[in-house]
């Protein structure tokens, strides 16, 4: 990488700026020169037309270009002279002249605006020695989401030279299917699993990534647990469950899609007999009669079933839950008892 790739890499040069900067504009190209070392070399600087920055050293008493500042082996007195004065320049035409991006690829700098539209994060730059590897957490929990990075590709693949990665948290079986199709990878530095690794080089589409992004956000999500009351009265529900897998609810609380929602069968039953999990929350419903209103309603998917005598209001009593008048967040204790159950099936 040259020495102007490796200081403009994660910037975006702005043409207003190189004007005032005293760049000259000539056929859509925009040049300067600067001499240095007593006016005995001068430095010409060129941005063309798809924004590249290039430049060169002349020697002027020669007129021609001096290149040993380029070679890594030259490492004399003079030659790091001259290639100090000429990143100085480099530095302030960067600092004066562009806006920083966090990202070297276009891909990878439209994903990271996307997951800021979506999710609200910006990517956290975490480490000194790796100051392109950018994390997105949930600040929630700061468990991490998604991990963009910069490497050489030959790491993932038989392809060369600096690219940038994205690695996602995904489930299992789909990163099976997906390592056989291009532009995926086994997951770079992560758990294989678990994780897998997509080449940000516009191989894959931004819509089909954050697809993948959502998944891998989900893990990170802080589920909340609700118990609700169902009377079996008013609505057949243990009816419903033998013939569907989804019901609609009333929702009057602040159910978020993903949570889960435990449905308790009053008298004669009184005992918790579903688990549900929230497919869409918020949807308006207007419904007004003698034994309920609803405004909105939410659409709950069912999990699991119990047996009436597993999870009877004796039981839930014991964990903290002495009634189920309406919808509640279900106490820590029950949850532990109930979870613990299902680990040990």
């Amino acid at each position: 990488m040259s020495i102007e790739e490796d200081l403009f890499k994660r910037c975006k040069i702005v043409l207003k700026k190189l004007e005032e900067y005293g760049f000259k504009e000539k056929e859509q190209e925009y040049f300067f020169k600067k001499k240095i070392l007593d006016n005995t070399f001068e430095v010409r600087i060129k941005i063309n037309k798809n924004l590249k920055l290039e430049g060169k050293i002349i020697d002027l008493s020669f007129n021609q270009e001096y290149i040993n500042y380029r070679i890594e082996t030259q490492n004399g007195t003079f030659v790091n002279t001259i290639r100090e004065e000429y990143k100085k320049i480099l530095v302030d035409i960067k600092n004066n002249c562009t806006i920083s991006k966090y990202f070297i690829t276009e891909q990878a700098n439209r994903i990271a605006t996307l997951i800021e539209k979506e999710y609200h994060d910006k990517p956290e730059f975490l480490w000194e020695t790796s100051p392109g590897f950018g994390v997105f957490r949930n600040p929630l929990n700061l468990k991490w989401y998604a991990l963009i990075m910069n490497i050489d590709k030959s790491k993932i693949s038989n392809l060369e030279g600096e690219g940038e990665i994205l690695n996602l948290k995904l489930e299992e079986a789909k990163i099976s299917n997906l390592l056989t199709k291009k532009g995926f990878y086994k997951a770079y530095h992560m758990n294989k699993q678990n994780w897998i690794t997509i080449l940000l080089d516009d191989s894959i589409s931004d819509s089909e990534i954050m697809s993948y992004i959502k998944e891998s956000h989900s893990y990170t999500e802080v589920l909340s647990e609700w118990i609700v009351p169902a009377n079996y009265s008013y609505y057949d529900v243990i009816g419903h469950f033998k013939n569907k897998q989804t019901i609609t609810w009333k929702q009057t609380t602040n159910v978020k899609v993903g949570d889960y929602v435990y449905m308790y069968i009053g008298f004669p039953i009184s005992a918790i007999l579903y688990k549900c999990q929230a497919l869409k929350v918020n949807i308006p419903y207007n419904y007004h009669d003698k034994n309920i209103k609803m405004s909105k309603v939410m659409e709950l998917k069912l999990i699991a079933s119990y047996d009436k005598d597993k999870y009877t209001l004796d039981i839930m009593k014991k964990y903290g839950v002495k009634s189920v008048r309406c919808i509640r967040t279900i106490t820590k204790e029950l949850s532990n008892y109930i979870n613990k159950n299902e680990k040990d099936k």
